[in-house]
């Protein structure tokens, strides 16, 4: 049965949020406040741009990480990858595959949560 109360805006898996300077790429990971998300489609700094917040993507992960599956993950915002969890990093996922040290992208579930940089 679809939602039909008043005050509803969206399910949330996916969010409309103003493009994080320097833009952002179709695919590409973002931190925007304390939300991270996948960008939908390209757009320019300041344009809308939609940002999903939950299910698995592909991401680029820092090549020297060693991920099992099940292991948490940050987003390392400087680098634009998937890391360990670590200092300045997000955590926003877990890893579902495992990525040995070499490798240079990693299946993530993210959260779906607020994220602060630990």
């Amino acid at each position: 049965r679809a939602l039909t109360m008043k005050n509803h805006i969206q399910k949330g898996d996916i969010i409309t949020v103003p493009a994080p300077a320097g833009g952002i790429a179709s695919g590409e990971g973002a931190i925007i406040g304390n939300i991270f998300g996948v960008a939908a489609y390209s757009a320019a700094v300041g344009e809308p741009v939609e940002l999903a917040t939950t299910g698995v993507y592909q991401l680029p992960k820092a090549t020297a990480a060693v991920l099992t599956v099940g292991a948490r993950v940050a987003w390392d915002n400087t680098a634009k990858n998937i890391n360990v969890p670590g200092t300045g990093r997000f955590p926003v996922g877990i890893a579902t595959e495992v990525a040995e040290n070499g490798i240079t992208s990693v299946a993530v579930r993210l959260d779906g949560v607020a994220t602060v940089a630990a």
